[in-house]
């Protein structure tokens, strides 16, 4: 009978457990059934491969269909974009990349991300290309003012003086990149050729010409749109060929979390440079005023927002002592004026400010508005902190001992050279080379320890006794 009743219960359980797992099979497959769109509209920066890393793992979980990357892009970091390609290739969910809405483009960064997804669309209207990575102040590689071109004389018998060369880091960096792009190309089947025009001559192109150069694989309306066009493509998705079933697949749109927000806040270097002054001079004011909390937790607060900022970008730790250098210069010249604190700390500012950042990636250029605002208040500010401490300086002194120099003093008592005054109030030890009756007034002239010493008041007049 036991054993009876223990198969009837171990049935119960076996029957729960296969309830409990038949519609969660039904769950996983409905939940396969979906594309993610994940947008990235402006700059490519830390945020942006932050925001696709983070999709593209949501899209692994949850065992998606396709993800849809939507680019309206100017370009950006070239180490941010690298880590987005590195996502791009190593997830098991096929990426679509689509260059959208009308009007947009995917330049510079944004078009080696469109070679490394698996299935390259575009929207009409929108563009691609002048994907030449641009180096301060060095000539590019195929484009006027380069070396590409013969630059020696066909007669050896007057030979003339070669034109200047391009710089050789930026040389590596453009080779590195057309490297790049043309390995990208050739993993999807795409026009390597143009992807190196692109780099070595910044050459774009519209979606249709595009479209006709095998650039890009599908020219779409809309989303919706492309997915129809995409059911039945197949595609290598990490060493493995895949089919897509994208018809009619409802779309979830994956918004960025508040990190994500605010990683793509504090990353312009404007934003990251304001903060370093904000949390410089909030501590500052702090240890001015010690107690008042506000400003040292609002400097601290930002001025480890602007290192970590300044950390996720490509900045030339050089420029940046400088800046600070320039700031701790010019909060000396506050407490002490020297004026050639305050000039070599502002030209170390600007200095600092020019030196900063080592490329002009778009969207992460540094303002020099911004610069030249805050220089102007930095100045402004060291200048009205030295006018206050000179005039305070000038006024006579109210605290202290020396404060007490030359006040009144009426006699209580005395005795041959020694007695008792009252001064301000309070009761003290008194001495004088003079000798003094009760009632009588005297002058500070000096303060040693809790000990006063006395004088007869210059120009003394007869009074009641009373101080005056």
């Amino acid at each position: 009978m036991k054993t009876v009743r223990t198969v009837l219960f171990a049935a119960v359980l076996l029957a729960a457990a296969v309830a409990q797992f038949f519609p969660a099979i039904g769950e996983t497959s409905e939940r396969a059934r979906i594309a993610l769109l994940i947008e990235i509209e402006g700059a490519i920066g830390p945020a942006t491969a932050r925001q696709v890393k983070e999709g593209l793992a949501t899209a692994a979980e949850r065992n998606a269909e396709v993800v849809v990357l939507r680019l309206n892009t100017p370009g950006g970091l070239a180490t941010s974009m690298r880590e987005i390609i590195a996502d791009i290739l190593a997830s098991p969910v096929p990426v679509i990349g689509y260059v959208a809405p009308s009007g947009g483009h995917a330049a510079s960064a944004g078009t080696y991300i469109l070679y490394s997804t698996h299935v390259a669309a575009m929207a009409p209207g929108t563009n691609l290309g002048a994907a030449t990575p641009v180096e301060l102040g060095s000539p590019v590689p195929g484009m006027p003012g380069s070396s590409d071109k013969d630059t020696g004389s066909k007669d050896d018998k007057n030979p003339i003086q070669p034109a200047p060369t391009p710089d050789t880091m930026q040389m590596k960096v453009t080779n590195d990149a057309v490297a790049l792009i043309r390995s990208l190309a050739e993993l999807h089947g795409r026009n390597a050729d143009w992807g190196e025009k692109a780099v070595r001559e910044a050459a774009s192109l519209s979606a249709k010409a595009a479209l006709d150069a095998h650039v890009i694989d599908i020219m779409a309306r809309d989303v919706g749109d492309l997915l129809q066009a995409t059911d039945g493509r197949k595609v290598d998705v990490v060493g493995s060929t895949r089919s897509l079933a994208t018809k009619d697949l409802p779309v979830e749109t994956l918004e960025p979390g508040w990190l994500i927000r605010l990683l793509s806040v504090i990353t312009d270097p404007n934003i990251a440079v304001i903060l370093m002054l904000i949390g410089v001079y909030g501590l500052v004011f702090e240890f001015m005023s010690p107690g008042a909390v506000a400003p040292g937790v609002i400097g601290g607060i930002s001025l480890l927002l602007g290192l970590y900022a300044l950390n996720l970008l490509p900045i030339d730790y050089t420029g940046l002592a400088l800046m600070l250098l320039g700031i701790i210069f010019l909060i000396v010249e506050a407490f002490y004026p020297t004026v050639v604190l305050g000039i070599g700390g502002l030209a170390a500012f600007l200095l600092g400010a020019l030196m900063l950042f080592k490329v002009e990636a778009p969207g992460y250029r540094l303002s020099w508005t911004i610069i030249g605002i805050a220089a102007a208040l930095i100045a402004g500010l060291s200048l009205l902190s030295g006018r206050y401490l000179w005039t305070a300086r000038r006024r006579p002194v109210r605290t202290g001992t020396q404060a007490m120099l030359g006040l009144p003093a009426q006699i209580l008592d005395w005795s041959d050279r020694a007695g008792h005054v009252m001064a301000q109030g309070e009761r003290w030890q008194a001495q004088s080379e003079e000798s003094f009756t009760a009632g009588e007034r005297a002058e500070i002239a000096s303060v040693k320890d809790l000990t006063l010493t006395v004088r007869r008041r210059r120009n003394q007049t007869q009074s009641s006794g009373e101080l005056p």
